[in-house]
């Protein structure tokens, strides 16, 4: 997989950055823009901006291409998943909990009409 997803020598760096810093980063910032009721197109903009801090931060600690095309779309595609797999799972508690005598819960990311 070395050369497809990561460019590091190690597959660590590659967990340790992209997926625990930048999956937890990423898990907040969807958490946080649902919590604060904004838009999901809003959402996409702070994580492409926040995949970008994550290929920074693979550049400056573990001497990594910085305008990599390749591997800032892998980091970009992580971060998206899991932002949009907060964002929606925190919407989705968030719609029950607060109205509850219109919603029940119909799985982790879906509610629907009582």
């Amino acid at each position: 997989m070395s050369g497809i997803l990561y460019e590091e020598a190690s597959l660590a760096t590659f967990l340790f950055v992209t997926v625990i810093l930048g999956g937890a980063g990423a898990w907040m910032t969807g958490r946080a823009c649902a919590m604060t009721w904004r838009p999901f197109y809003l959402l996409l903009f702070y994580l492409l901006l926040l995949s970008l801090g994550v290929r920074f931060i693979h550049f400056s600690l573990f001497q990594a291409t910085l305008l990599s095309v390749h591997y800032w779309i892998v980091d970009a595609i992580f971060v998206l998943a899991v932002g949009s797999i907060a964002y929606r799972y925190t919407r989705t508690n968030q719609m029950v909990s607060q109205y509850y005598w219109l919603y029940a819960k119909s799985g982790p990311f879906a509610w629907r009409s009582i």
